[in-house]
C-alpha cells in the first residue's frame, strides 16, 4: 500500500510503501500528476520503500501485471516525471532503478534509508 507523506506539496509526491504495489497504488496518485500538470509542472517523485521481501518476484508490482514484463509497460505520464528519489535499503538500488525504467526520461537518484533527508533535499533542490 501506498502512503502520502508530508512531503507532498506543489509539484512534489511524497510516498512510502512497505508492500507490493498494484495498479490501485499508481491510480492513488493519478490526481496529484494531474494537478501538477495542470499547472504547468513536472511531476517530481520521492518513493521510500522499507525492506520488501522479493523471493523470487521479478518486479514490485503486484497481481503479475508487471513481474516479468514490467520493461514494456508505458504508464500514463511517464514523460511527465522529471525527478525521482527512490529510497531504500542497502542493496536494493539497482533492482529499485529497474524498476523505475518506465519512467525513464525522470532523473533517477537511489538514496539509503540512512539519508532520506539527502533524498528530500535532492527532490526539492536544497541539495
Amino acid at each position: 500500500m501506498l502512503e502520502l507523506l508530508n512531503l507532498t506539496r506543489g509539484n512534489i509526491i511524497a510516498t512510502k510503501t512497505n508492500d507490493l504495489l498494484g495498479l490501485n497504488d499508481y491510480e492513488k496518485i493519478h490526481p496529484f500528476i494531474h494537478n501538477i500538470l495542470e499547472n504547468g509542472q513536472k511531476v517530481r517523485w520521492y518513493f521510500e520503500m522499507e525492506l520488501i521481501s522479493f523471493s523470487g518476484v521479478y518486479g514490485f508490482w503486484e497481481d503479475g501485471v508487471l513481474e516479468v514484463n514490467y520493461r514494456n509497460t508505458h504508464f500514463r505520464h511517464s514523460d511527465d516525471f522529471e525527478k525521482i528519489a527512490i529510497v531504500g535499503h542497502p542493496g536494493c538500488e539497482k533492482l529499485m532503478i529497474d524498476i523505475m525504467k518506465p519512467f525513464s526520461k525522470a532523473r533517477l537518484q537511489y538514496f539509503e534509508l540512512r539519508d532520506k533527508h539527502l533524498a528530500e533535499e535532492w527532490i526539492t533542490d536544497r541539495l
